[in-house]
């Protein structure tokens, strides 16, 4: 009776539920074109795939997700008469009268880069640990170069544009 008690404690074993963690994760590269593409829609997929949400594995504690390399940023659209004045990004600079205020339509002539990466980062966890690290695997170019061919990403094209 102990040998098959003791099987059967085995076979428990194996149907225990398998986490991922830095071990066994697999980190993929992506690559996404943001010519013509909706800001919200793409920056809400681009949200997914850096929390692995994508993934059939995915855990909401542990960091999972793949790398995003997005280009073309400056040629990124919005939607809305309005948008691109009525939405303001704020930031201080720490002086007296310092809040510097711009819209929209102004900072994705400036620096659409940062656009992007405050849209995404609005969408991430606010745990520090966790949102911070999933950020980190965003890569985002203005024009359509960038570093990272030696990765070898894979082209998603399945986002919607306007």
């Amino acid at each position: 009776m102990s040998e098959e008690s003791s099987e059967i404690n085995k076979k428990e074993l194996n149907n225990r539920t398998k986490f991922v963690n830095a071990q066994t994760a697999k980190r993929n590269w992506y690559l996404i074109d943001a010519k013509g593409k909706n800001l919200g829609r793409l920056c809400c997929e681009i949200a997914r795939i850096l929390r692995g949400k994508r993934k059939p594995d995915y855990t909401p504690h542990w960091d999972n997700g793949d790398f995003v390399i997005v280009t073309n940023a400056k040629e990124i659209v919005y939607t809305g008469k309005r948008k691109g004045k009525q939405t303001i990004y704020r930031r201080y600079t720490g002086y007296p009268g310092g809040l510097r205020e711009e819209p929209l339509e102004d900072l994705l002539k400036r620096m659409p880069e940062k656009v992007i990466f405050k849209v995404v980062k609005g969408m991430m966890p606010k745990n520090t640990t966790l949102g911070d690290a999933q950020m980190t695997k965003l890569k985002i170019y203005g024009g359509a170069e960038h570093p990272h061919s030696a990765q070898n990403p894979t082209l998603i094209e399945n986002i919607p544009a306007i």
